[in-house]
């Protein structure tokens, strides 16, 4: 059993873990196993009869909480594992909020707080009734623009007249007042009431080169078709081809995966912090956004089927029902598919600068690319299988390339430090090669 965001092991009680109960009620609850070194060898416990009756007492008047604290043995060794259910109040410890955020315990300031206590109040930022709104700040064009794009999933948009009844229906009003999320989404000036409301949009030479840059203000609706727009006039290249007689234009990068990754953004950020920023680099995009991943996800779980946990659950809900996600949870995976089709390296998920980013970038795969890299033809022949098939090992490239072991790892060795390549493993048969994206620095948006 290994330590994460749920399992703590300690040698012995220390009254600061007070903090570490206080953080797995905060989050999803969890234990915190005494008598174990850094090593997970059981070393056991002493005085353990007094700690049996200390602890709940501890709980109780310091925290407000009554965790179970139970007695086991490992080897010979006493074993006491104290058990925290996840709390719907929220907790502190001499004034101060603890969350788990991976297997570290952090204490919650500013902002950070200020969400935490707003969705521990039972309710999510979105879902709060907008005070300074009326019904005369809905955006009627982007109502009806809703109800002919969600009607596969909405039979009954079709016969409603009325934008407050449909926004009734949505459960984005009440009492004749916008909440929240329904202002963003169908609002015709949401940034009038959130200064933060928009997204910019910059392309970049270097860090420091900005060539041009957009703000894109509206509702939500409206910001991710002008996102959309603006990459293909303005930001990125189109690949012109035929089919028979109809002309096609293909994006650099896959069109699905954009939207996807903004749609992704505009639900899942932190709409008390700081604007959404898409910058677009010669050789990657960067999009980045306020607000870091739900407790209980880690960057790893992104790339498979995980539990959803939208940091605003009506703007989701919303945009599920006109069709524009497909289904909660799987927004990061598609992403992943999309880049893979279109023969490029796999978007990548990175949480910084307090905020949640995704990494898109260019193939620089091609052909012509290659032979500008002083590659030989078996290396050129591995790139194009891991394009193909994901990865390769060394024995998958001797029988492409009829050659043998030594040889192929030299030439895999070259192609590593080449940085076209990524060694997963370190050796024996689980070692394998994956393509390498051009991953070049990454600047902290929030000074753009």
């Amino acid at each position: 059993m290994k330590e994460s965001h749920i399992i703590e092991f300690k040698p012995s009680w220390r009254e600061d873990y007070l903090k570490w109960i206080c953080a797995f009620a905060n989050t999803d609850g969890g234990r915190l196993i005494l008598g174990y070194d850094d090593n997970g060898h059981p070393v056991g416990v002493k005085n353990v009869g007094k700690i049996l009756e200390d602890l709940p007492n501890k709980f109780r008047d310091i925290l407000g909480i009554i965790p179970k604290v139970k007695l086991e043995n490992e080897k010979g060794k006493d074993i006491v594992i104290i058990e925290v259910e996840h709390s719907y109040a929220p907790i502190s410890y001499r004034g101060r909020f603890y969350i788990r955020s991976g297997s570290t315990t952090q204490e919650l300031k500013g902002r950070e707080l200020t969400s935490f206590l707003i969705s521990k109040s039972g309710k999510n930022w979105d879902e709060y009734d907008e005070e300074r709104a009326t019904i005369e700040d809905i955006n009627v064009d982007t109502i009806e623009k809703f109800k002919q794009i969600a009607i596969k999933r909405l039979p009954f948009v079709k016969d409603e007249k009325e934008p407050a009844k449909l926004l009734e229906k949505l459960n984005l009003i009440q009492n004749g007042k916008p909440k929240r999320a329904g202002i963003l989404l169908f609002g015709k000036d949401p940034k009038r009431f959130w200064t933060s409301a928009y997204i910019k949009v910059g392309k970049f030479l270097t860090e420091t080169d900005v060539v041009s840059s957009d703000e894109v203000e509206g509702n939500l609706f409206e910001q991710v078709e002008k996102v959309m727009e603006l990459l293909r006039t303005k930001y990125l290249f189109s690949q012109i081809t035929f089919e028979g007689i109809y002309r096609k234009e293909e994006l650099e990068y896959p069109e699905e995966a954009l939207r996807e990754a903004i749609i992704n953004a505009i639900i899942h950020r932190d709409y008390i912090g700081a604007h959404t920023q898409l910058k677009v680099y010669t050789d990657r995009i960067i999009l980045w956004n306020d607000g870091s991943l739900p407790g209980g996800i880690k960057i790893e779980d992104l790339k498979k089927n995980h539990h959803s946990k939208p940091r605003n659950e009506l703007l989701a809900d919303v945009f599920f029902k006109a069709g524009l996600i497909e289904a909660w949870g799987r927004g990061t995976i598609k992403i992943s598919e999309e880049c893979r089709k279109a023969g490029l390296p796999e978007a990548e998920f990175i949480e910084e600068f307090g905020g949640f980013s995704v990494y898109f970038y260019k193939d620089i795969y091609t052909e012509g690319n290659l032979s500008k890299m002083d590659l030989n033809e078996r290396q050129i022949k591995a790139i194009k299988y891991i394009k193909e098939k994901g990865k390769i090992t060394n024995t998958e490239y001797q029988k492409i390339s009829n050659i043998k072991k030594r040889q192929t790892t030299d030439d895999l060795k070259e192609l590593v430090q080449k940085e076209l390549v990524k060694r997963i493993g370190v050796t024996g048969k689980g070692t394998y090669y994956i393509l390498r994206g051009t991953k070049g620095a990454k600047g902290a948006p929030k000074g753009y």
